[in-house]
């Protein structure tokens, strides 16, 4: 299956956050347990402060594809820009802020926690290994 870009974007707003282009990649009907979405988050715009804690929990990993933006986790404040990711977990109070003067695209996948054994694939045999090397 193939999905262009901006192919099924429709304009929504979360978290009480300004509104947004959202693309919810086929629907939900990858035959995985998460949701993946493209988010277009215009100058200015945020997602709205939020946390998926008791009724939803929620784990959410964001990669930013372009634009510059400010990333709130729990304590923690992260500048960010295309390439850099975040994860939120369930508890985590959280929010996108787009800082830049263009539009923020960011890859936003998420469902429940839960863990796979990815242990047999060679990509992530080499991931583990380097970041085991790599100082803190």
């Amino acid at each position: 299956m193939l999905e262009k870009r901006d192919a099924h974007g429709f304009t929504y707003r979360l978290h009480e956050g300004s509104q947004m282009v959202m693309h919810h990649h086929f629907a939900g009907q990858t035959g995985m347990p998460v949701a993946i979405q493209t988010w277009v988050i215009p100058p200015g715009g945020f997602e709205g402060s939020h946390q998926h804690g008791e009724d939803a929990q929620l784990v959410e990993f964001y990669q930013v594809l372009e634009g510059t933006g400010r990333m709130h986790v729990g304590t923690q404040t992260y500048e960010v820009g295309p390439g850099d990711s975040v994860l939120a977990g369930p508890q985590d109070v959280h929010e996108l802020i787009n800082t830049g003067s263009t539009e923020l695209r960011v890859l936003v996948v998420w469902g429940p926690p839960g863990e796979t054994d990815l242990s047999p694939y060679g990509s992530h045999q080499i991931s583990q290994r380097l970041r085991a090397e790599l100082p803190e």
